[in-house]
């Protein structure tokens, strides 16, 4: 049952919550270095904003997940409200993603960037508190999705942006 057994996963949540952490400061500094750039596209600013929301999502729920003693059904609750907050960003993103001015501009690639992950995560949320359908191994596919959006992001924001 290591799958439903936060205590199991110790050394990966410890390793999620580093990379998490590293990325977003590594994000802060990206969007810094391009803040006035990043500025001049009206679909920039919440795209980051989910970014950032993303990883910080994965550094929360490792975080509940490093808590010792706590239960599976208050770690499914924790994932499930932190993945909730965090689905209302990204949708959020999303809406916000939609420039009028230019209608080619396309909304869907960023919303599979922003969302899919999330979904994932939500997976897992609901696997845990249900203790069926695969638990955490949800929460690790969920987590490197994360990591392959909020770096695809990153790289627009950091090198797209200046094409």
């Amino acid at each position: 049952m290591t799958a439903y057994s936060a205590a199991a996963w110790r050394e990966f949540f410890v390793a999620a919550a580093g990379a998490s952490a590293a990325l977003l400061g590594l994000l802060f500094v990206t969007m810094s270095v391009n803040l006035a750039q990043i500025l001049k596209y009206r679909y920039l600013p919440p795209r980051a904003a989910a970014t950032l929301g993303s990883l910080l999502t994965i550094l929360v729920i490792c975080c509940f997940g490093l808590a010792p003693g706590q239960g599976r059904q208050a770690f499914a609750w924790e994932v499930l409200a932190v993945v909730a907050l965090a689905g209302l960003q990204a949708l959020w993103a999303v809406v916000r993603s939609r420039d009028p001015e230019d209608p080619g501009h396309l909304v869907v690639p960023t919303a599979l960037l922003l969302v899919t992950p999330l979904l994932v995560l939500l997976g897992g949320g609901i696997s845990l508190l249900a203790c069926g359908g695969g638990g955490i191994y949800w929460l690790l596919v969920g987590t490197v999705l994360v990591f392959i959006a909020a770096s695809v992001n990153a790289w627009v924001l950091l090198v797209e942006i200046l094409r």
